[in-house]
């Protein structure tokens, strides 16, 4: 279901939102000219914290406003069919003479994590960090998996689990690989530790361009 609403002005509050800028929680589009690139924007917001699109406005800030018609059904087909779940996503319009400036709400998703279909034809689960949308690597999938479903994580620490603290202590951050080498275990027990770990708010996972790492909460 996607709700609308309009208004003839652009409240003081968005105004607030184009000078604050993009960041963790909202994102400039001057127009959706790519179905695929604003699914995977959508996705990112549901799979993190939610957040705010808001389309007819340039990276510099520059209100230049759409054709608010075919924006809507962008929207909505991306919300609808592009993304696994489908997303609920809120559309509000504000009047800039014969173009419109869309606000759409994406909020926190409560069954992820959610996928976008890509151009490839594949369905990619994605994150925010800071002003972009990042691929979800496989721990961070588990854990939005794990978080969805509820569960309470218990855990034994075995000698894996306190080497990687003790290394954490004193080295600040490590990544998969650098924890699989270091115990000599493989990709999969490695992901688990450290799902299981996040999972109960011992270490923070940390989503780069070109690969996680991992710190001491």
């Amino acid at each position: 279901m996607m709700l609308r609403s309009a208004s003839f002005r652009i409240p003081s509050r968005i105004t607030k939102l184009i000078e604050k800028g993009e960041g963790a929680d909202l994102d400039f589009k001057k127009e959706v000219s790519n179905i695929h690139k604003i699914a995977k924007a959508i996705v990112s917001f549901a799979n993190t914290r939610g957040g705010t699109l808001l389309i007819g406005v340039n990276d510099d800030k520059m209100v230049s406003g759409v054709g608010a018609e075919e924006e809507r059904h962008m929207l909505e087909k991306a919300a609808g069919f592009f993304t696994k779940p489908a997303l609920e996503i809120q559309i509000k319009e504000y009047y800039l003479g014969k173009r419109s400036l869309l606000e759409v709400i994406i909020p926190e998703g409560r069954n992820k994590p959610y996928y976008a279909l890509g151009e490839d034809e594949k369905w990619w689960a994605y994150i925010r960090v800071n002003d972009q949308s990042l691929l979800a690597s496989k721990v961070v999938l588990d854990v939005l998996k794990r978080a969805s479903k509820d569960q309470n994580t218990v855990i034994r620490y075995s000698s894996n689990e306190k080497v990687l603290l003790e290394y954490l202590r004193e080295n600040k951050r490590i990544t998969l690989k650098q924890y699989c080498k270091l115990l000599n275990i493989s990709r999969w027990r490695a992901q688990r530790i450290l799902v299981n770990l996040i999972s109960i708010g011992v270490i923070r996972v940390h989503t780069t361009e070109k690969q996680d790492y991992y710190t001491l909460s």
